[in-house]
Protein backbone atom coordinates (compact mmCIF):
# COMPACT_ATOMS: atom_id res chain seq x y z
CA UNK A 1 0.00 0.00 0.00
CA UNK A 2 1.10 3.45 -1.26
CA UNK A 3 2.57 5.92 2.02
CA UNK A 4 1.55 9.02 -0.15
CA UNK A 5 -1.72 9.14 1.47
CA UNK A 6 -0.52 9.09 5.01
CA UNK A 7 2.67 11.70 4.38
CA UNK A 8 0.19 13.98 3.04
CA UNK A 9 -2.37 13.88 6.04
CA UNK A 10 0.70 14.44 8.17
CA UNK A 11 1.58 17.33 5.88
CA UNK A 12 -1.86 18.56 6.73
CA UNK A 13 -1.68 17.90 10.75
CA UNK A 14 1.76 19.98 10.51
CA UNK A 15 0.67 23.08 8.95
CA UNK A 16 -2.08 23.21 11.79
CA UNK A 17 0.43 22.87 14.52
CA UNK A 18 2.58 24.97 12.96
CA UNK A 19 0.20 28.14 13.03
CA UNK A 20 -0.19 28.13 16.71
CA UNK A 21 3.46 29.70 17.80
CA UNK A 22 2.89 33.19 15.79
CA UNK A 23 1.12 35.35 19.13
CA UNK A 24 3.28 38.43 19.10
CA UNK A 25 3.59 41.10 16.45
CA UNK A 26 7.74 41.56 15.76
CA UNK A 27 8.84 45.12 15.37
CA UNK A 28 11.81 44.40 13.04
CA UNK A 29 13.79 48.26 14.04
CA UNK A 30 13.24 47.04 17.70
CA UNK A 31 15.14 43.39 16.24
CA UNK A 32 18.21 45.00 15.23
CA UNK A 33 19.42 45.60 18.43
CA UNK A 34 18.65 42.62 19.66
CA UNK A 35 20.43 40.69 16.49
CA UNK A 36 23.86 42.10 18.41
CA UNK A 37 23.54 38.95 20.52
CA UNK A 38 23.11 36.92 17.14
CA UNK A 39 26.33 38.44 14.82
CA UNK A 40 29.16 36.50 16.15
CA UNK A 41 27.77 33.49 14.31
CA UNK A 42 25.17 34.33 12.25
CA UNK A 43 26.84 37.80 11.29
CA UNK A 44 25.42 40.87 10.37
CA UNK A 45 23.73 40.33 7.47
CA UNK A 46 22.21 37.23 8.17
CA UNK A 47 24.23 35.25 6.16
CA UNK A 48 25.36 32.79 8.73
CA UNK A 49 28.84 30.98 8.01
CA UNK A 50 29.69 27.43 7.15
CA UNK A 51 32.77 26.05 7.46
CA UNK A 52 34.04 22.99 5.38
CA UNK A 53 34.77 19.82 7.04
CA UNK A 54 33.33 21.98 10.26
CA UNK A 55 30.61 23.60 11.92
CA UNK A 56 27.73 25.67 9.82
CA UNK A 57 25.75 28.35 11.27
CA UNK A 58 22.31 28.93 9.48
CA UNK A 59 21.78 31.40 7.04
CA UNK A 60 18.73 33.49 9.02
CA UNK A 61 17.88 35.92 6.31
CA UNK A 62 14.96 36.01 4.56
CA UNK A 63 13.29 33.15 6.04
CA UNK A 64 9.88 33.44 7.82
CA UNK A 65 9.98 35.08 10.77
CA UNK A 66 7.17 32.76 12.66
CA UNK A 67 9.32 29.94 11.63
CA UNK A 68 12.15 31.42 12.92
CA UNK A 69 10.33 32.48 16.16
CA UNK A 70 9.22 29.41 16.72
CA UNK A 71 12.60 28.05 16.54
CA UNK A 72 13.80 30.05 19.46
CA UNK A 73 10.78 29.54 21.51
CA UNK A 74 11.49 25.78 20.95
CA UNK A 75 15.28 26.18 21.89
CA UNK A 76 14.57 28.01 25.25
CA UNK A 77 11.47 25.73 26.40
CA UNK A 78 14.27 22.16 25.85
CA UNK A 79 11.80 20.50 22.91
CA UNK A 80 14.50 21.80 20.51
CA UNK A 81 18.49 20.95 21.82
CA UNK A 82 21.01 23.63 21.04
CA UNK A 83 23.47 24.00 24.03
CA UNK A 84 25.17 26.69 21.66
CA UNK A 85 22.28 28.42 21.09
CA UNK A 86 20.28 28.47 24.99
CA UNK A 87 22.14 30.50 26.83
CA UNK A 88 21.80 33.78 24.17
CA UNK A 89 17.88 32.68 23.85
CA UNK A 90 17.45 32.62 27.28
CA UNK A 91 18.05 36.04 27.54
CA UNK A 92 14.78 36.62 25.64
CA UNK A 93 11.76 37.17 26.33
CA UNK A 94 8.30 36.69 23.93
CA UNK A 95 8.65 40.34 22.36
CA UNK A 96 12.18 40.15 21.87
CA UNK A 97 12.11 36.62 19.74
CA UNK A 98 9.07 38.12 18.34
CA UNK A 99 11.45 41.52 16.85
CA UNK A 100 14.98 39.46 16.18
CA UNK A 101 12.50 36.83 14.16
CA UNK A 102 11.02 39.88 11.92
CA UNK A 103 14.57 41.39 11.84
CA UNK A 104 15.79 38.77 10.16
CA UNK A 105 12.70 38.23 7.70
CA UNK A 106 13.06 41.33 6.14
CA UNK A 107 16.71 40.79 5.28
CA UNK A 108 17.99 39.84 1.93
CA UNK A 109 18.84 36.42 1.73
CA UNK A 110 22.52 35.35 1.06
CA UNK A 111 24.00 32.50 -0.72
CA UNK A 112 24.54 29.57 0.01
CA UNK A 113 28.40 28.30 0.95
CA UNK A 114 29.49 24.29 0.51
CA UNK A 115 30.12 21.41 -1.92
CA UNK A 116 31.54 23.77 -4.69
CA UNK A 117 33.72 20.98 -6.61
CA UNK A 118 31.11 18.37 -6.12
CA UNK A 119 31.54 16.11 -8.85
CA UNK A 120 28.22 16.18 -11.59
CA UNK A 121 26.93 12.52 -10.60
CA UNK A 122 26.56 14.02 -6.50
CA UNK A 123 24.76 17.26 -7.72
CA UNK A 124 22.27 14.94 -10.10
CA UNK A 125 21.46 12.84 -6.62
CA UNK A 126 20.94 15.68 -4.87
CA UNK A 127 18.54 17.10 -7.49
CA UNK A 128 16.67 14.04 -7.35
CA UNK A 129 15.76 13.93 -3.98
CA UNK A 130 15.32 17.82 -3.57
CA UNK A 131 12.84 17.70 -6.59
CA UNK A 132 11.85 14.39 -7.39
CA UNK A 133 12.20 12.27 -4.05
CA UNK A 134 13.17 8.57 -4.26
CA UNK A 135 9.65 6.51 -4.03
CA UNK A 136 12.22 2.96 -3.77
CA UNK A 137 12.81 4.08 -0.59
CA UNK A 138 9.94 6.17 0.28
CA UNK A 139 11.73 9.44 0.26
CA UNK A 140 9.54 12.35 -0.75
CA UNK A 141 11.17 15.38 -2.57
CA UNK A 142 11.79 18.32 -0.44
CA UNK A 143 9.84 20.30 -2.55
CA UNK A 144 7.00 18.69 -1.41
CA UNK A 145 6.56 20.22 1.77
CA UNK A 146 8.85 22.98 1.39
CA UNK A 147 7.41 24.64 -1.88
CA UNK A 148 8.34 25.55 -5.14
CA UNK A 149 12.12 25.67 -5.69
CA UNK A 150 12.54 24.79 -1.91
CA UNK A 151 12.12 28.98 -1.08
CA UNK A 152 9.81 27.74 1.89
CA UNK A 153 6.11 27.26 2.49
CA UNK A 154 4.35 29.22 5.04
CA UNK A 155 5.75 29.32 8.45
CA UNK A 156 6.45 25.92 8.91
CA UNK A 157 8.33 24.81 5.96
CA UNK A 158 11.28 27.11 6.25
CA UNK A 159 13.28 28.14 3.23
CA UNK A 160 16.25 25.54 2.34
CA UNK A 161 17.21 26.46 -1.37
CA UNK A 162 20.74 28.82 -0.22
CA UNK A 163 20.87 27.09 2.56
CA UNK A 164 24.51 25.90 3.87
CA UNK A 165 25.26 22.60 3.01
CA UNK A 166 26.87 22.26 6.34
CA UNK A 167 23.94 23.18 8.51
CA UNK A 168 21.07 20.89 5.58
CA UNK A 169 23.69 18.13 6.60
CA UNK A 170 23.92 18.27 10.14
CA UNK A 171 20.09 18.91 10.79
CA UNK A 172 19.14 15.78 8.80
CA UNK A 173 21.66 13.81 10.70
CA UNK A 174 20.14 14.76 13.97
CA UNK A 175 16.57 14.08 12.46
CA UNK A 176 18.07 10.83 11.59
CA UNK A 177 19.36 10.26 15.23
CA UNK A 178 16.72 11.51 17.57
CA UNK A 179 18.46 14.44 18.48
CA UNK A 180 16.29 17.03 17.36
CA UNK A 181 12.43 16.12 17.34
CA UNK A 182 10.77 19.07 17.44
CA UNK A 183 8.72 18.83 14.08
CA UNK A 184 5.29 18.11 13.88
CA UNK A 185 4.24 14.23 13.25
CA UNK A 186 8.14 13.32 12.93
CA UNK A 187 7.35 14.21 9.39
CA UNK A 188 11.30 15.17 8.97
CA UNK A 189 12.63 12.44 11.37
CA UNK A 190 10.97 9.82 9.13
CA UNK A 191 12.17 11.00 5.84
CA UNK A 192 15.39 11.52 7.58
CA UNK A 193 15.91 7.77 8.77
CA UNK A 194 15.24 6.39 5.49
CA UNK A 195 18.37 8.61 3.72
CA UNK A 196 21.93 7.09 3.73
CA UNK A 197 24.52 9.75 4.63
CA UNK A 198 26.14 9.64 1.22
CA UNK A 199 21.68 10.89 0.08
CA UNK A 200 22.08 13.66 2.76
CA UNK A 201 25.46 15.09 1.95
CA UNK A 202 24.12 14.70 -1.93
CA UNK A 203 20.88 16.97 -1.25
CA UNK A 204 22.54 19.35 1.09
CA UNK A 205 25.08 20.04 -1.44
CA UNK A 206 22.68 20.74 -4.14
CA UNK A 207 20.47 22.65 -2.13
CA UNK A 208 23.36 24.90 -0.96
CA UNK A 209 24.05 25.72 -4.52
CA UNK A 210 20.55 26.61 -5.51
CA UNK A 211 19.35 30.72 -5.09
CA UNK A 212 17.39 31.83 -2.84
CA UNK A 213 14.13 33.89 -2.70
CA UNK A 214 12.94 35.98 0.06
CA UNK A 215 9.64 34.65 1.74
Amino acid sequence: MSKLPAILVALGLATTAGSASATVSGDPENGKGVANLCVACHQADGSGKHIEGGESWPRLAGLNASYLAKQLHDIKDGSRASPSMMPFVNMLDDQKIADVAAYYSQLEPTSGEGGNNADEALLKRGEQLAERGDWSQYVVSCKSCHGPGNQGAGDVFPGIAGQHAGYIEAQLKAWKEGTRKNDPQDLMGSIARRMSDADIHAVAVWLANQNTASN
